[in-house]
């Protein structure tokens, strides 16, 4: 009997030895909720010193950034504080795996926002990476309803490259029009074009020449106004700073360079890459990236950071941004001229950056040798009943009184709702006239 109670106790010691050396070896990471409240207005604002009626969150443009772990679950609370106009968010690279009615695709997967409404989104963050948030309603994103989603690794997990900081940079084209009169143009018989981007924005800030309007002094336009400072990166000399770069444009492609130094590519669109060191990162809108940025340089002095136009001749001058060294005063302007980055019709980087990406070693994910289903799809420009559309294989979106997402969950008869004849999967390769 001795020996049993014996035999016992000592069970219970290397159980909870065991234990001990579990929590010790393998901790638990529990994922966390995040909540965010949002309330979405239009607020008179200068992002390039020209006042005009902006979309804002929480009173400002870009919006608050979300930050979140892999795996954390998001919850945003969003009130449409609008007068007369719906609203709708994508979250921009976020999988939406068992969430597809959070995708915030308006007339797809949700119905829109109404004016005094509000609507919680839920999904989770399953991927570390660097992703964006937009408004998904009508041109919202081109009138300043956009943010960026940070999501990290797990506690305890590393990256494949280290740096001391972290940083987040937005690039966007900015239109002085409303988005309502664009949205006219290029609705209308006979189709107007909406014209090249008035200003670049880093960040939200931009800097328009005020002499250009047609009547400067009607107050309009002010270079002073402090909203449109140039964005200030502060750096300390020998650190090494992640800058997470996106591109929420609506016309234009655009490079990135940093006066004086080169850069190392780490990440694109959430995925990791081989590094590779180059001086303009090339960015598309939609795209992220994050590059390695060394504060090897002349602390004595700031420098420019710029974005400009590539593949259209640009009429849209240089976007800045001041990268300060500190101790160096802040809104100290660096004494050099900008560089406007490449050619605008230099193919010739842009297509040795695509060559250079490539997914890092043992991150790959392998695709299946061979496809069961091929779906090729070709854009154009196309006329149907005298208006220019955008189609896919000349098929062209229009939204629906009933999102198609909705009229399933809700086994709704869709052959009232939409046509049931399956749009091509393919085009006459041989014989179609682009």
């Amino acid at each position: 009997m001795v020996k049993i109670l014996e035999l016992h106790r000592t069970s219970v010691k290397l159980f909870v030895l065991w234990s001990l050396i579990c929590l010790v070896a393998f901790p638990i990471v529990e994922a966390r909720v995040r909540h965010y409240r949002w309330d979405v207005k239009y607020e008179y604002k200068s992002p390039d010193c020209f006042q005009k009626l902006v979309m804002t969150i929480n009173g400002g443009t870009p919006g608050p950034k979300i930050l979140a772990q892999q795996g954390d679950t998001i919850v945003v609370e969003l009130k449409n504080s609008l007068l007369t106009e719906n609203i709708a968010i994508h979250w921009h690279g976020i999988r939406q795996i068992g969430t597809p009615w959070s995708d915030g695709t308006e007339g797809v997967t949700q119905c829109p926002i109404l004016p005094g409404d509000t609507f919680t989104y839920k999904f989770v963050v399953d991927r570390a990476g660097t992703f964006m948030y937009h408004g998904h309603y009508g041109m919202q994103r081109e009138a300043g309803l956009y943010g960026s989603i940070i999501v990290s690794l797990p506690s305890g997990a590393s990256e494949p490259f280290a740096y001391d900081y972290d940083r987040t940079i937005i690039l966007n084209d900015w239109f002085h029009k409303s988005t309502y009169e664009e949205a006219t143009g290029l609705s209308s018989i006979p189709f107007v074009w909406v014209g090249e981007p008035q200003s670049l924005l880093i960040n939200g800030r931009g800097r328009y020449n005020c002499s250009l309007l047609a009547n400067p002094s009607l107050g309009a336009c002010n270079v002073t106004n402090p909203e449109c400072l140039p964005h200030v990166a502060t750096v300390i000399p020998g650190k090494t700073y992640r800058l997470r770069i996106g591109s929420l444009t609506a016309l234009s492609a655009l490079s990135f360079q940093i006066e004086g130094h080169n850069f190392t590519v780490v990440e694109a669109d959430g995925h990791y890459v081989e590094p590779f060191v180059t001086k303009n990162l090339f960015l598309y809108s939609g795209e992220t990236y994050s590059i390695l940025v060394k504060a090897n340089q002349d602390p004595s002095r700031n420098y420019w950071m710029t974005t400009s136009v590539v593949g259209r001749e640009p009429k849209t001058p240089t976007g800045l941004a001041i990268l300060n060294y500190y101790p160096t005063h802040f809104r100290k302007s660096p004494s050099t001229v900008p560089t406007t980055g490449p050619a605008w019709n230099d193919t010739a980087p842009r297509l040795a950056q695509s060559l250079a990406i490539k997914a890092l070693q043992g991150s790959i994910h392998t695709p299946p040798p061979t496809s069961d289903k091929t779906i090729v799809l070709l854009n154009t420009q196309n006329k149907i009943e005298g208006h220019v559309r955008w189609s896919l294989n000349n098929v062209s979106f229009s939204i629906p009184h009933t999102p198609y997402l909705i009229a399933l969950k809700e086994k709704l008869n869709l052959s009232h709702v939409f046509e049931q004849k399956p749009p091509s999967e393919n085009y006459d390769f041989n014989n179609y006239d682009i």
